[in-house]
């Protein structure tokens, strides 16, 4: 059964940009509302780094390095959590992952974001 759908990576030119999708079909509303999300990176054989984060109450905080560049948002009522990406450099090339606290132990397959300079 999917717990979630990851979309919009692809290919981007440096300066460009693009907008992840993380949708939770079969999520509760109210506990997708009360949950914490967050989007991770991971490039081969490397660990999961953290990129962005929104909070029930949609406070949000982000790596350093995609400060002024990304933004993380919600829609409760589509049951998704956005990662929109402006300014892609071609360090942001990697495999995005969006996590849910409702579900600790569900990674999703993730989306590819190649960024060529």
């Amino acid at each position: 059964q999917v717990q979630l759908v990851e979309s919009g990576g692809g290919w981007a030119q440096a300066g460009g940009s693009l907008r992840l999708s993380c949708r939770y079909p079969r999520m509760i509303l109210s506990t997708f509302t009360g949950s914490t999300m967050t989007w991770y990176r991971q490039l081969p054989g490397k660990q999961r780094d953290f990129i962005a984060e929104i909070s029930h109450a949609r406070s949000t905080r982000y790596e350093d390095s995609v400060k002024g560049r990304f933004t993380i948002s919600k829609d409760n009522g589509k049951r998704t959590v956005y990662l929109q990406m402006n300014s892609l450099k071609p360090e942001d090339t990697g495999v995005y992952y969006c996590k849910n606290d409702a579900l600790p132990d569900y990674w999703g397959k993730g989306t590819l974001v190649n960024v060529s300079s």
